[in-house]
C-alpha cells in the first residue's frame, strides 16, 4: 500500500510544533542561549556583534530579576547551552523541513530530541527551585518554561504513537506499477 502525506494545514498539532521549533531556532537557541556563550561575565562585558544589544539587555534583565542561574552561568548550565547550540539548533533546521514536508524519518530523532529537552528543562527547573542560585520568583520561571515541558511531551506522544505520523495509507489499484 502506498502512503500519502497529510498536508500540514490538516495537521494542527504539527503546526504548533513547527511554530515551537521556529521560536527555538530563531530566538531561544541563537539569541538567548548564544548570548550566554559569547558573554562570559554578564556583569563585565563588551556588547558582541550578535546577539543585538537590546536582546542582551533584555536577557540580562530577566536573569537579574528572575533567573539567577542565567547570570551565574555555572559549568553545567553552559553545557546545556552548548547542547542547545550545537545539537538542538541543527535539529530544528532538519525537523522544520521534515515536519513541513511530512517526512516520517524524523520520528525517532524527534523522540530523542524531546526526551533530551525534557531532561534538561527538568534539571534546570530543579536548580531554579532549590539550587545554589534559586529564582526569587520560581512560579514565574516555571510558567515561562511551561512550553519547554509541554512540547516535548506532545512530540513524544505524537511521534511515539504512530509509525507513520505524517502519512496515511492509500490503496493502490490492483496490477498498478509504481
Amino acid at each position: 500500500m502506498a502512503r500519502m502525506v497529510v498536508p500540514l494545514a490538516r495537521r494542527r498539532v504539527d503546526i504548533a510544533v513547527v511554530a515551537f521549533f521556529l521560536v527555538n531556532l530563531l530566538f531561544i537557541t541563537y539569541v538567548v542561549d548564544l548570548e550566554q556563550l559569547v558573554i562570559a561575565n554578564p556583569y563585565h562585558f563588551t556588547y558582541p556583534l550578535w546577539p543585538p544589544g537590546p536582546a542582551v539587555d533584555a536577557i540580562h534583565w530577566w536573569g537579574r530579576m528572575f533567573d539567577h542561574d542565567l547570570m551565574a552561568r555555572p559549568a553545567w548550565w553552559k553545557m546545556t547551552i552548548w547542547i542547545d547550540n550545537l545539537g538542538f539548533g541543527p535539529f530544528y533546521v532538519v525537523a522544520l523541513y521534515a515536519f513541513i514536508k511530512g517526512k516520517d524519518w524524523i520520528r525517532i530523532p524527534s523522540i530523542v530530541y524531546a526526551a533530551m529537552l525534557l531532561t534538561n528543562v527538568l534539571i534546570i527547573l530543579a536548580e531554579e527551585y532549590a539550587g545554589a542560585t534559586p529564582s526569587p520568583n520560581f512560579p514565574l520561571v516555571l510558567l515561562a518554561n511551561v512550553p519547554w515541558l509541554v512540547f516535548p511531551v506532545i512530540i513524544i506522544v505524537r511521534m511515539g504513537l504512530a509509525e507513520h505520523p505524517f502519512t496515511v495509507a492509500v490503496p493502490t489499484r490492483a496490477g498498478a506499477t509504481r
